[in-house]
């Protein structure tokens, strides 16, 4: 009998095929740019394998964020707390009352499940969910002021990563843009003239200083068009002079939107708080249903949300929190655990960091960092690390790993490569 189980190990013909075209396409490039040699067969026929197995990995895994920028975007932003995790897991493995109500028998909405929370923590009237705050914001104006003038200072009128322009979501929402004030400037009797909404939108990821002044949320929230609020990050607790969204709230704005996976330390989603009878009509505009969020974000959002009715232990749990907290003496203390790792031609120093995401611009956290010191290229060093999954940056000629963004879980692997990278050079 043959032994199945050898035959199922047995590699897939066109997965061999494609690592095959893959390696000689590479090598026809090389050629073109003027190599003058082909690899013997035994090496090709590695190189083949190498890519069969390199094929088979998932193209999307875990890197080690050695950056010291908490809310990386290219490397996720936030990571979740455990009881985020286990909400995915438990939600994930079998059905859920995802639109069901349980008690009354009878379907029910998936805003229900963090709506009471949201206002709990916000001071809000009410509270719905979508998949990223862009979408947020874009279904707020298509439901407040669509087909109508949308007021917003021209000092606001921010591009955030990926070239996405606020310009263009007010107009993909069916809105006009009016652009008012200067860039550096804009008073509150440029906003008094008949609109459908004034969009106050938080400049998160740049600012400006010296010769400004903007009106306050207050001053705005007492006129009469309704006023969103793109808080952008988005916090739910006090901290470094950052808005809040409570504030906000407290100031009047009618409307305010925020990010799930940034300052709250959650999942990717939007946010929206603020008047129930528009949050109402929200919930009931046909583009809700193309922006909801999905079961995973929302079992891990309300996970995270919960932590934050404890304020005594949510820094220590949400690891986004806990990162901004970690204070100079505590990392200084870390760095020194993983030099003491990695051994020689190795130095701990004292560096600046920076929430990342579009968070806090202009604001500098001293933190510490492991500096590679061996008289080499540290593009080199970069490169071998990076072939690791393990992401650092290049400071001042040197490679570093700043120790704010790093689980001590990792300083083994960690040393491990670097052991490898000392020993091939």
């Amino acid at each position: 009998m043959p032994d199945n189980n050898l035959l199922r190990q047995l590699p897939k013909v066109d997965l061999l095929t494609q690592a095959a075209r893959q390696v000689l396409d590479n090598l026809r490039e090389e050629i073109k740019e003027g190599r003058k040699n082909l690899p013997c067969n035994e090496t090709l026929t590695g190189q083949v394998v190498e890519q069969y197995n390199q094929n088979l990995k998932p193209k999307l895994q875990r890197v080690i964020n050695g950056t010291g920028i908490i809310l990386h975007t290219n490397l996720g932003r936030a990571p979740l707390a455990t009881e985020a995790l286990n909400a995915i897991i438990e939600t994930a493995r079998d059905y859920s009352n995802l639109e069901y109500d349980v008690e009354e028998g009878k379907r029910s909405s998936r805003h229900a499940h963090v709506e009471d929370l949201l206002t709990q923590l916000t001071g809000a009237e009410g509270a719905m969910v979508v998949n990223n705050n862009a979408a947020a914001v874009m279904l707020a104006l298509a439901t407040i002021a669509h087909d109508q003038d949308v007021l917003v200072s021209r000092g606001e009128l921010v591009e955030i990563g990926g070239s996405f322009r606020v310009p263009d979501v007010i107009t993909q929402s069916g809105c006009r843009l009016i652009e008012v004030g200067t860039t550096n400037k804009t008073h509150l009797r440029d906003y008094e003239r008949p609109a459908g909404a004034i969009l106050r939108v938080h400049t998160s990821n740049f600012i400006i200083t010296g010769f400004v002044a903007k009106p306050t949320l207050e001053e705005l929230a007492a006129l009469s068009q309704p006023l969103i609020e793109d808080l952008g990050s988005g916090s739910l607790i006090p901290f470094h002079h950052q808005p809040t969204v409570a504030d906000s709230i407290k100031a009047g704005v009618d409307i305010v939107t925020f990010s799930g996976d940034k300052l709250l330390g959650g999942p990717q989603a939007g946010i929206i708080v603020g008047r129930k009878d528009l949050i109402e009509k929200m919930k009931k505009h046909p583009l809700a249903r193309a922006m909801r969020i999905d079961k995973l974000c929302l079992a891990a959002l309300e996970a995270t949300l919960r932590l934050y009715q404890d304020p005594d232990t949510v820094i220590e749990k949400i690891p986004t929190l806990k990162m901004l907290h970690a204070t100079p003496e505590y990392l200084q203390e870390k760095a020194t655990q993983l030099q003491s790792q990695l051994g020689n031609k190795t130095t701990v120093i004292t560096q600046e960091s920076q929430a990342g995401g579009g968070a806090m611009p202009g604001e500098n956290f001293t933190t510490a960092a492991v500096a590679f010191t061996q008289k080499n290229n540290p593009n080199s060093i970069e490169h071998h690390f990076r072939n690791w999954s393990i992401i650092g940056r290049i400071h001042k000629d040197r490679f570093i790993l700043d120790v704010r963004t790093l689980n001590p879980e990792d300083f083994p692997y960690i040393s491990i490569c670097w052991e490898s990278y000392v020993k091939s050079n």
